[in-house]
Order: structure tokens, then C-alpha cells, then sequence
């Protein structure tokens, strides 16, 4: 809690007490500026309130871009060895089927484009 936080609370604080006095000796001046101070106490505790969460988000932000960069990091090594597996199957499908060259090559270069496409794009999840 800061101290725009505490300096509204009390300052409402203070409204409703003034108020309270207004009701009690019937004075409109007393009842307004009662209210008044309600309002722009809970304007200022509000303000402190925002401070205060825009601090916490700001000493969480590190942490939290560093997890995404973990992150990153998993899914890239994920699928440099998809396409590491893939590179592997295709080569074995060439050597196995040495009469249908022009087939085989085909399919090793439409799952090699597939690999890089989802190396440079990745899972969108």
C-alpha cells in the first residue's frame, strides 16, 4: 500500500465523517463537502491502487519474459528434431526405393519444406 492509497482512505474516511456531522446539525455546506471528500479520496486511493498493480506487473515482467524466452527455446529444439527425424526417414525411404527416384524426391522435398516451415513459423496453439 502506498501512500496515495492510504492518503484516500483517509480522506473518504474523513468525507463520511464530515457528512455524518452535516446530517447531524442539517448543514448542506457540511453534507457537500462531505461527499467531496468521499469522492476524491476514493479518486486518490484508486490512483494509488493502479500504482501499485503497475509495480507488481513491472517486477513480474522479467521473470515472465524469461519464461517466454525458456519457451522459445523448448519449441525450437522441438522441432529442429522433427525435422531432424524427418531428414532421417527421408533418407531411408531413398535408399530403400532406388527405382522410383523422382517420387521419393518429391516427397523428401515437400517434407523437408513442411519441416522448415514449422521450424521458422512453429505451433500456434
Amino acid at each position: 500500500m502506498n501512500k496515495h492509497e492510504l492518503h484516500g482512505n483517509a480522506r473518504h474516511f474523513g468525507g463520511k465523517v464530515e457528512k455524518a456531522i452535516g446530517d447531524a446539525v442539517d448543514s448542506r455546506d457540511w453534507k457537500v463537502a462531505g461527499v467531496t471528500d468521499q469522492v476524491a479520496g476514493s479518486a486518490e486511493h484508486l490512483f494509488g491502487r493502479a500504482q501499485s498493480v503497475a509495480g507488481e506487473v513491472a517486477d513480474a515482467t522479467p521473470s515472465l519474459i524469461e519464461e517466454a524466452r525458456e519457451r522459445i527455446g523448448e519449441a525450437t529444439d522441438r522441432s529442429v528434431a522433427a525435422a531432424r527425424r524427418g531428414s532421417e526417414k527421408a533418407v531411408d525411404a531413398v535408399r530403400a526405393n532406388n527405382g522410383n527416384n523422382g517420387v521419393v524426391w518429391a516427397v523428401v522435398a515437400a517434407l523437408g519444406g513442411y519441416a522448415l516451415a514449422a521450424l521458422i513459423h512453429g505451433r500456434r496453439d
